[in-house]
């Protein structure tokens, strides 16, 4: 297994991409700390097979957004499970709409909750990290970070902002022996993107030469990869996760 023994923090850890990734570092051996809105049937399911895997995991109630309850979390993880190795920077939402469109609150929303939040356990657990001069941090980009989007200014700022948050943190905790890194995901099957008409799904595949959506497993393994230490020289990178998406 390629994460036993080792502990990860995933935001945003209840539904899609961050469901996906809790139970394959699970499976790999960590311990996962799920952060979660709330208690719901999907985190009790997740929890319950990875109990009965024989892995460990447990749910933190915490608004990612929030600072203070971000730091409050990660002291509580490293006091139920000593240490922090891993966190991944998943929790996001999107407010689409034109720009002109746009309120003040949604544009704060989408940065609060996609960008601010990375920033807040990122300086959380920073401090345990460097204590132990080891860690990766892992966060949650997408192709529309890289490229922006029409309807999207909101969520395309804030994905870009990772993209330099990532790159920034690399190079200020590389000399500690603590890695950054993004992952760029395409047009990924989620709870988001199945809200979108067939039209608008159909188009989206014209731009894929894989001509295929991708998986939330399939961004997991990215994830994995990263947070293992097959990317142990790997740090200040973007990994497109698109199926080639132009």
């Amino acid at each position: 297994m390629l994460l036993t023994n080792k502990v990860a923090i995933i935001t945003g850890a209840a539904r899609g991409i961050g469901n996906a990734t809790t139970l394959l570092f699970a499976k790999e051996g960590c311990q996962v700390a799920m952060i979660v809105r709330s208690l719901n049937d999907k985190v009790q399911l997740t929890l319950n097979q990875i109990e009965q895997a024989g892995g460990t995991a447990k749910a933190y109630i915490c608004d990612a957004s929030s600072y203070e309850q971000a730091h409050k979390t990660v002291e509580q993880v490293v006091n139920d499970f000593g240490c922090i190795d891993i966190l991944v920077n998943n929790a996001g939402i999107t407010q689409d709409k034109l720009l002109l469109r746009m309120t003040e609150d949604d544009w704060d929303k989408v940065i609060d909750v996609n960008l601010k939040s990375a920033f807040n356990f990122i300086h959380a657990v920073t401090p345990y990290m460097v204590r132990r001069r080891s860690g990766s941090i892992i966060s949650m980009s997408s192709v529309v970070g890289m490229y922006g989007n029409a309807g999207q200014s909101n969520y395309a700022a804030s994905k870009a902002g990772i993209i330099a948050l990532t790159q920034s943190v690399a190079k200020e905790l590389g000399s500690r022996n603590i890695r950054a890194n993004a992952i760029a995901p395409g047009f990924i099957q989620t709870d988001m993107t199945a809200a979108l008409n067939k039209e608008a799904q159909d188009q989206k595949l014209t731009r894929i030469p894989m001509k295929r959506i991708g998986t939330s497993e399939e961004v997991a393994q990215a994830a994995l990869f990263l947070a293992s230490d097959m990317s142990s020289y790997i740090s200040g990178q973007v990994i497109p996760v698109t199926g080639a998406m132009a």
